[in-house]
């Protein structure tokens, strides 16, 4: 897959693509759906897969205070689209030109005259520009008018309820990572560097890494079983993330102990893989009953992680 942070640099425009756009965050079931969708029909007409997505997410420029915590990262989102096999991802820097710009101007601007579509996916209620102008009617008419084709989605169902980025986000928001796996088909990561902590779960006989990350959305605070990555190979792992209120930490931390695990890690990345809930975080009247409560959720991890396997999104991929 070929990474375009900016239309300047394509030498010429691209041709006959088959292309979709939205923001795509959280790269969920309903937005592989629509990846798989033009991958497959670029290969019939021998076109080139394209998704189209902004950076950053639009209402982080629009409104702020209304911008939703990602689910991805940017890397994270592009390695997750790449597993989907497309040949163009097209990353649109969002700033107040491009929210100034028509859905008209968008059109002929950018999706014929620089990228070459003649055939669009999108999603059921995806729309774009100012006002929310340009949505599904509007892209229909437009094709019309300018010869490509539009083709709309439906969304991806679990009984009543929609796969979509909020379900996610309210999923993890209750610590539900088992619940979240099925809209998301995989199981929720996060990526951290190991960096210095108070070291207290060493003092206490259980040493953690604690981890910095850019990831804006965390499941609830509490303690999770885990599996964690670090240089290709799996470990099992218990992650606590909260505030250590025994200790009255006020700055959410993340902390994570990798089981039959001795190597220094410091300055590390690890990837977190969350796969079942153990508890809440709860306040402790001394370190020896934090000790005691420590071994019991190392335990409850083992028992879980026994066999557990973990949903990667290289696992569930048939890139056509």
């Amino acid at each position: 897959m070929k990474i375009i942070r900016d239309l300047k640099d394509l030498a010429e425009p691209l041709k006959n693509s088959v292309a979709t756009i939205g923001n795509f965050d959280g790269v969920h079931l309903g937005h592989r759906e629509i990846f798989r969708g033009i991958v497959k029909k670029a290969h019939a007409t021998g076109g080139k897969s394209v998704v189209i997505t902004f950076v950053p997410h639009p209402l982080k420029v629009l409104a702020p205070e209304q911008a939703p915590r990602l689910l991805n990262t940017y890397i994270e989102k592009e390695r997750l689209i790449r597993a989907s096999c497309v040949d163009y991802l097209v990353e649109l820097t969002f700033d107040e030109e491009m929210a100034a710009m028509s859905p008209d101007d968008f059109v002929e601007n950018i999706l014929i005259n620089k990228l070459g579509v003649q055939h669009l996916i999108v999603g059921y209620d995806y729309a774009f520009g100012r006002d929310r102008a340009g949505d599904v009617d509007f892209l229909s008419r437009k094709g019309k008018e300018k010869g490509f084709t539009v083709e709309v989605l439906g969304p991806i169902l679990r009984g009543e309820e929609i796969f979509s980025s909020t379900l996610a986000r309210r999923l993890l928001g209750a610590g539900d990572v088992v619940g979240v796996v099925e809209p998301l088909g995989r199981n929720f990561t996060l990526e951290g560097r190991v960096v210095k902590g108070a070291s207290r779960g060493a003092k206490l006989g259980f040493p953690t890494a604690n981890l910095l990350t850019e990831k804006e959305i965390l499941p609830r605070p509490g303690v999770y079983a885990v599996k964690v990555k670090y240089e290709d190979r799996l470990y099992d792992g218990v992650m606590n993330i909260g505030f250590n209120p025994t200790f009255g930490t006020e700055r959410i931390s993340l902390e994570v102990n990798l089981l039959d695990f001795a190597q220094e890690i410091y300055g590390k990345t690890l990837r977190v893989y969350f796969v079942e809930r153990i508890r809440d975080e709860k306040v402790f009247r001394s370190g020896d009953e934090l000790a005691g409560q420590i071994a019991e959720d190392v335990d409850t991890a083992r028992r879980i992680l026994s066999g557990a396997k973990i949903i990667e999104y290289r696992d569930y991929l048939d890139c056509g």
